[in-house]
């Protein structure tokens, strides 16, 4: 009987602790459920309320606790933004954004997602030489702020030697993370990561590469004798050399969070930089309340600090600009007189000129020679000569240089993964920029390619060889780039973007020792000094200029900077880009120019918001973003076109007879007692007036307005018709190109609103 209650006892026992083994899994399991249902969103609250008794950090806190189901606060909340504008990032549930969207105070919530980062003879190649006019002690006074891969503080760019202590209007911090130091030049570092990271990545050290050339292209130190294994050697330099720099690192191997770039503005602002640089973006257009560049160079804007940001790398196609708010300025990407390349030599003799930033030197003249069936035993003819990935087998290609058809020059990994010698990369696409390759490797057209593949069925023995590269003159820069993203605007279509154009191909500027200099996984090289392409480049030559501007201009807006860039930029011609406007702005920059512009178009945060009502926002969603509102009923809305831009453009529809007028203001920054005349070039399609014809300023910062009037019988699909409006007074040129154009049918423009 005690045995039978002892043996009933125990399975008792083990049912209920079976059940209570079962419960703890239940919840375990829906803990982990939600644990892995939790994303990363950014909730934006607008403006930091005034109230002295409002702490941000508790606030987030506090409503955090309202909508949390299972988890704690302190588990789901990743940033607090609490410096310069109000908002956080945390990791939530559908159920939980579904809840936050009710309550008062959000503006916008958004998913994380994953952004991308997008010199000796550029600066010289835009009359900018390392012995222009400078005024030292403002420009030590000058801080840039570099958002990007972080840094290498080591780097001879960044040496402090000869500096002071930084400046008194500095109030960030050196937060590197282990064995990172800063000095009077490189003066700030801080770094944002999620739990996750690799531990070697917790530091705002550059192990990309990336942010290094960005930030010592817009303000690096001179360095004498830079160059990539001898190639393009002369001396590195950023265009404000003795200004200092704060690194803020955002991107790390799997990319750039939204979250982690908008805390980063929110530090930026707060630190007291005077520009802000941001070689990074989304690879397509996205509304102004979700982008976290767009938010956040606002706020910049409104505490007097310009946002310098790159294109895009998605052109040729049009309407891939993505960085499009009208407070940024939006640089797109030019070739400069000097070209990377290299050679190819066949056993015939006969050469071709390739592109490629190949620093390898080849032991011989004549290496074996492979294409199609060569080089493969395992995959079909067509993937052979591709080059597709594991079709070259080692014990074939190792030692030769391999042939490869494709459409983009990543193939270049297989034949270096395979081991070969070399690869000779033949496009169909049109190029116009070299990369850096891990072995010996030359981009060539299909002209060329036929050329070297007729030569290779010729001959028993084909062989060739790939020579190091060396720099050419190009006669025909500028030119945009291929790869430099393009308009119309997709957000905002009455607004020209990009803004402008910079050197963005054959950039020679201090790299990361520890990173790859071609990306390429096996690529153990270490190099001091990198030669990269990219609007990313481009925009650090657009940040420098700003800050060379801002030296002799300290009290001027952003907006003013910005139009002093664009409105002296040099004129490119339309016959070597057809997309004219929509690829290059209003042209190639120029800083020394924009020193005295004579004119600008000034604006101000009241300006774009009321842009933004222009565009659609409502009052209730600007309001808790600016602390302004939109006109009342009845009033009338401003058109997106009529804010003081310094370009002119307007989408109109095909066929459609064109009236239009555009109303701007004109800011005397030139000399007092001063009258300009206006001169419009023609277009047959278009027949362009400016009243009044003249302007007559009285003295300096005195304002005058006029209006540009547009018409014409209309415009076919896909039409773009053009005209240049200059201001001058015989000593200031001041020119702004008026575009109208319509979207061919098969192709809108899209436009983004709050939601």
């Amino acid at each position: 009987m005690q045995s039978s209650t002892m043996a009933t006892t125990s399975l008792l026992s083990n049912t209920f602790f079976l059940l209570f083994l079962l419960a703890i899994a239940s919840i375990n399991i829906s803990c982990y459920a939600q644990i892995q249902d939790r994303k990363v969103y950014i909730v934006y609250m607008g403006e930091l309320p005034t109230e002295s008794t409002y702490t941000p950090m508790s606030h987030h806190q506090n409503i955090l606790q309202e909508i949390l189901e299972g988890s704690s606060v302190q588990d789901t909340l990743v940033h607090s933004y609490k410096r310069s504008f109000n908002g956080f990032s945390a990791k939530l549930t559908e159920k939980e954004v579904e809840k936050l969207s009710d309550m008062e105070g959000i503006v916008s919530i958004f998913p994380n997602r994953i952004y991308q980062p997008q010199t000796t003879r550029s600066w010289d190649f835009i009359g900018f030489p390392e012995n222009v006019k400078r005024i030292p002690t403002v420009e030590s006074d000058t801080i840039v702020g570099v958002i990007d891969s972080g840094i290498w503080p080591e780097s001879e760019s960044f040496s402090d030697v000869g500096f002071g202590p930084p400046p008194k209007k500095w109030k960030g911090v050196c937060d590197g993370g282990h064995n990172f130091t800063c000095n009077n030049k490189l003066i700030g570092a801080r770094y944002y990561y999620e739990a996750g990271l690799p531990s070697g990545e917790r530091s705002a050290r550059d192990t990309q590469g990336h942010g290094t050339h960005t930030a010592s292209t817009a303000a690096g130190n001179i360095a004498e004798g830079a160059s990539f294994y001898g190639i393009a050697k002369g001396n590195a330099r950023g265009a404000v050399p003795s200004a200092r720099i704060a690194a803020y690192k955002v991107c790390f191997s799997g990319g750039c969070n939204t979250d982690a770039i908008l805390a980063a503005f929110d530090d930026a602002i707060a630190d007291g930089v005077d520009i802000i640089s941001v070689s990074l973006g989304s690879l397509y257009p996205t509304r102004f309340d979700a982008d976290p560049i767009v938010i956040g160079s606002f706020h910049a804007m409104k505490k007097g600090v310009l946002t310098s940001h790159s294109a895009g790398n998605s052109g040729p196609n049009p309407q891939t600009v993505a960085n499009d708010a009208p407070w940024l300025l939006t640089v797109a990407a030019s070739t400069t007189d000097r070209r990377v390349m290299d050679k190819i030599v066949l056993g015939d003799g006969k050469t071709f000129q390739g592109l490629g930033v190949n620093g390898f030197e080849l032991n011989g003249t004549e290496f074996p020679l492979l294409y199609g069936d060569n080089v493969s035993t395992t995959c079909e003819l067509p993937a052979a000569k591709s080059c597709v990935k594991d079709c070259l087998d080692k014990d074939l290609v190792k030692g030769k240089i391999v042939i490869c058809d494709s459409t983009t020059d990543m193939v270049v990994s297989v034949p270096f993964e395979a081991g070969a010698l070399g690869t000779i990369m033949v496009l169909e696409e049109r190029f116009l920029v070299s990369s850096v390759y891990p072995l010996p490797a030359a981009l060539i057209n299909t002209t060329s390619g036929d050329l070297v593949k007729s030569y290779f069925k010729s001959t028993l023995n084909p062989v060739a060889t790939i020579l190091k590269a060396v720099s050419i003159k190009d006669s025909e820069a500028p030119v945009v780039a291929s790869f430099s993203s393009r308009g119309p605007n997709p957000s905002s279509p009455d607004i020209i973007k990009p803004d402008i154009s910079a050197p963005g191909a054959d950039i020679l500027a201090a790299f990361s020792p520890v990173a790859s200099p071609s990306e390429i996984v096996g690529d153990t090289r270490s190099v001091k000094y990198n030669i990269l392409f990219g609007t990313s480049m481009a925009c650090p030559h657009a940040t420098g200029a700003a800050a060379y501007v801002k030296t002799y201009h300290p009290d001027w807006s952003p907006s003013a900077i910005k139009s002093a860039l664009m409105t002296t930029a040099f004129a490119m011609k339309n016959t070597k880009t057809s997309d004219a406007e929509f690829a290059y702005g209003s042209g190639q920059i120029d800083p020394v120019k924009a020193l005295n512009p004579g004119l600008v178009y000034d604006a101000h945060a009241d300006d774009y918001v009321q842009f933004l009502c222009g565009m659609g926002y409502d009052s209730f969603t600007i309001k808790l973003i600016t602390n302004s509102t939109c006109p009342g009923k009845g009033a009338t809305t401003v058109q997106p076109r009529n804010l003081n831009y310094p370009s002119f453009g307007s989408q109109v529809e095909v066929g459609k007879k064109i009236n239009l007028k555009f109303t701007r203001t004109m800011t005397n920054v030139g000399t007092p007692n001063s009258t300009y005349k206006a001169k419009i070039t023609s277009d047959d399609r278009i027949a362009v007036s400016v009243e009044p014809k003249a302007l007559h300023f009285k003295s300096l910062n005195e304002k005058k307005s006029f209006v540009v009037s547009v018409v014409g019988d209309g415009l076919g699909s896909g039409e773009m018709a053009r005209v240049s409006l200059v201001w001058s007074d015989e000593v200031h040129i001041v020119r702004s190109p008026i575009v109208v154009y319509s979207i061919s049918k098969v192709s809108k423009v899209r436009k983004f609103h709050l939601s």
